[in-house]
């Protein structure tokens, strides 16, 4: 402290001869007499405290940048529509899609490649957009149509086996133990558990409990899509589970043949003739006992 009060009336030319006797024989003199001779030829210009003052409230303040209400809500709207966007981009591309057919429905649609599908009654197919080109894959179940573009390899997969073409027209159908397939134009590649057939235009196996059939086809598309309902070698209790996708009914069975085998047609538009042909074919009789609802009884 004493130090310290020296060195302040040394600066003020205050001391006494001893005080500054005492002050030069410190060992810090020589360094404060450096200093006080560096800063006497320092000069700083009169500070005038009220222009000062005067200059700081005369700026220009700047108002602060205020964002309405509605303008909030718009930027919130804008990214509530751009979430929504992408999710939809993600649903549209990535997640698998899926088409389906009601009984007594048929559904047709496009593929990405614009190859066309025609879904029968009671049938679904799954299959995902994104890269389609290069993994032309979907699965089915029921039966379908199919008008293929070119490109890569196609492939259709159902419980019962796969069906792989290029470009082409074919049928698959996949219910229960039967597996059919049908060429109408091109080739085809039938996978059915250990067996791999190659058909080509007018051609068609069927598979039923590791069995297998190969015919002939005449016509040019399938009879289904133009309402005929086609049987070969069929039960009658295959032949009624698809009367009843095509005709969105129920019908009760009562008799003990149920191992005769039907071949032919039956109309998908016309119920009454549909009834009459099964009725005649095995001795039935055919009652409608609600607007849905059909037994067959023995005559």
């Amino acid at each position: 402290m004493k130090k310290n009060r020296l060195l302040a009336k040394w600066l003020n030319n205050d001391l006494s001869e001893d005080e500054l006797a005492e002050f030069k024989a410190s060992a810090d003199f020589e360094k404060y007499q450096k200093i006080k001779n560096y800063t006497e030829h320092l000069e700083i210009g009169d500070f005038d405290d009220n222009a000062m003052l005067s200059n700081i409230l005369n700026q220009k303040k700047e108002t602060p940048k205020e964002i309405p209400l509605y303008k909030n809500w718009i930027f919130r709207a804008a990214a509530i529509f751009v979430l929504a966007l992408g999710i939809t981009f993600l649903l549209k591309f990535f997640v698998p899609q899926t088409e389906t057919a009601s009984f007594g429905e048929k559904t047709t649609f496009s593929l990405p490649d614009n190859s066309e599908v025609v879904l029968n009654s009671g049938s679904e197919i799954n299959y995902k957009k994104w890269n389609w080109d290069n993994n032309r894959r979907l699965e089915l179940k029921g039966e379908a149509y199919f008008r293929v573009a070119k490109g890569r390899r196609f492939e259709v997969q159902t419980s019962l086996g796969k069906v792989s073409v290029l470009g082409t027209q074919f049928n698959v159908k996949a219910r229960k133990n039967r597996f059919d397939v049908v060429c109408y134009e091109g080739r085809v590649k039938v996978n059915y558990a250990n067996f791999q057939i190659l058909l080509t235009h007018g051609q068609s196996v069927s598979f039923e409990n590791g069995k297998q059939t190969k015919m002939k086809v005449h016509s040019l598309k399938p009879e289904w899509t133009e309402n005929q309902i086609c049987f070969y070698k069929e039960n009658i209790r295959t032949l009624l589970d698809e009367v009843e996708r095509q005709y969105n009914i129920k019908i009760e069975l009562n008799t003990k043949d149920t191992v005769s085998l039907f071949t032919g047609k039956l109309p998908a538009k016309n119920l009454d003739i549909a009834l009459q042909i099964i009725s005649t074919t095995y001795h039935l009789e055919a009652k409608k006992v609600s607007k849905n609802k059909i037994i067959f009884d023995e005559k």
